[in-house]
């Protein structure tokens, strides 16, 4: 037997997959791409007529596109920033500093064998996965990441932020019970008590902005942010606000409310008889929803996209390659290969015996570092929407640092506690909140 078909023999049906289907998929957009510079002006005006669909379309595609790569750079973190809390390295042979473990890790998970424990029901099993991943991705869709980046806008996103976020203990049941398991039934079971539980405070904690700004549209109360960081919600809805994160943790499942796993007490809950893909769905959905948790905290409280200070940028730097005309076929041409031996004298200098070929990659890889850093530089003075990523990933990717640091730092409670914290505090503080607020507009008003 050969080495690839070794190699193939030892994917799991989902590695299979996706072997076959990835090359498939590059070989459709390349036919499509080709269909489209050849059909042109038909299909252009078909995609026109229909820009609603295609928006949604574009907008769901990019959205699951995202998802992989933000749960990646999250185990990231979780892998540098615990072995620094806990004076280690951490991973720092794979890739520069490191930054590939994640992937091995996500390419571990992807070749182990896909087991299905005798008396599950197969069915409900295989599609638990599926559905904790999707209403994960689903809820990805109206929450706005710049001026005009954003999937739909809907006038009752926040409603169907929550509804797609209760569908995941929808999916962790159907893993707990038909995994055929009494510790995967017990942590189904804690899961389902654990999100109806901190569903009802989380929901009542935006009750205030909603309140306060007229419309349940993310987008909108992200608008009405816009100016200083004193015009953010988190300084009218202090109390809200801190109900938000707490509730969203417990929601997420995040330490210290990891109790759907809690591998001292049943092993590892839902997931005790899961291995394979269908394993790493479950942990990429956990991983995709610290991200969204932290991208909503973000975009109710603390001013979504707006900079926290008067913002100069854009600014009016008009960049038209046309008008170049055969100077800019040169430019292609000839500022690469300049550039490339500018960078690469350095290197061939600097040590004597190093080939000329290692000096002349390096000064490649430089040059394009540079290049692209010069790109992303005009568009960031150029145009609103890049700064608003930046501004609005920058402040999403501190609170996913703040759980993967609560993670390294903070203990599991118990269930009891759990449960307690969440009838006997989150509840009535909500509650208080929510008649505050209401009194308080009620009083400016009249």
């Amino acid at each position: 037997m050969t080495t690839a078909g070794r190699a193939w023999d030892r994917l799991t049906l989902p590695g299979k997959l996706i072997v076959v289907l990835v090359p498939l998929l590059i070989a459709v957009g390349a036919a499509l791409l080709i269909a489209l510079v050849a059909a042109g002006p038909p299909i252009l005006d078909f995609l026109s007529a229909n820009l609603p669909f295609v928006r949604f379309l574009v907008a769901a595609v990019a959205v699951l596109l995202m998802t992989v790569p933000s749960a990646f750079l999250i185990i990231y973190m979780e892998l540098k920033i615990i072995a620094r809390m806990n004076l280690r390295i951490g991973p720092d042979r794979v890739g520069p500093w490191g930054s590939a473990m994640s992937v091995i890790h996500g390419l571990k998970v992807l070749v182990k064998e896909d087991f299905t424990p005798t008396g599950a029901d197969s069915i409900v099993f295989t599609l638990a996965p599926v559905v904790t991943y999707l209403s994960s991705v689903m809820a990805l869709l109206v929450i706005p990441f710049a001026p005009g980046l954003f999937g739909q806008d809907f006038n009752i996103a926040l409603l169907y932020f929550f509804a797609m976020g209760g569908l995941t203990v929808v999916g962790l049941l159907m893993g707990g019970w038909s995994s055929f398991n009494k510790y995967s039934l017990l942590g189904g079971l804690r899961s389902a008590a654990q999100v109806v539980s901190y569903e009802i405070p989380l929901t009542l904690s935006v009750v205030g902005l909603v309140l306060l700004a007229g419309t349940m549209s993310v987008n909108r109360l992200v608008e009405d942010q816009a100016g200083s960081f004193l015009d953010w919600y988190v300084f009218q809805q202090p109390l809200g606000a801190l109900i938000f994160f707490i509730a969203a943790t417990a929601e997420a499942n995040r330490t210290p409310f990891d109790l759907t796993e809690a591998d001292s007490e049943i092993v590892a809950g839902f997931a005790t008889e899961y291995s394979g893909m269908r394993f790493g769905f479950f942990f990429f959905a956990e991983y995709v929803n610290v991200f969204i948790v932290s991208a909503m905290i973000v975009a109710l409280f603390f001013g979504g996209w707006n900079a926290p200070f008067d913002w100069p940028f854009p600014v009016d730097a008009p960049l038209d390659p046309a008008s170049l005309g055969m100077g800019l076929l040169l430019l292609v041409t000839v500022v690469p290969v300049i550039g490339t031996l500018v960078f690469a004298a350095p290197f061939w200098l600097a040590r004597s015996g190093r080939p000329g070929w290692e000096a002349l990659l390096l000064g490649f890889i430089v040059f394009n570092v540079v290049a692209v850093a010069a790109l992303l530089g005009w568009a960031f003075v150029s145009f609103d929407w890049v700064v608003g990523l930046f501004w609005f990933m920058a402040k999403a990717y501190l609170f996913v640092a703040t759980f993967v640091w609560m993670r390294a730092t903070l203990p599991r409670i118990r269930i009891d506690q759990l449960m307690g914290f969440a009838w006997k505090w989150l509840l009535p503080a909500a509650l208080l909140n929510l008649f505050v607020t209401a009194a308080a507009i009620v009083v400016v008003n009249s």
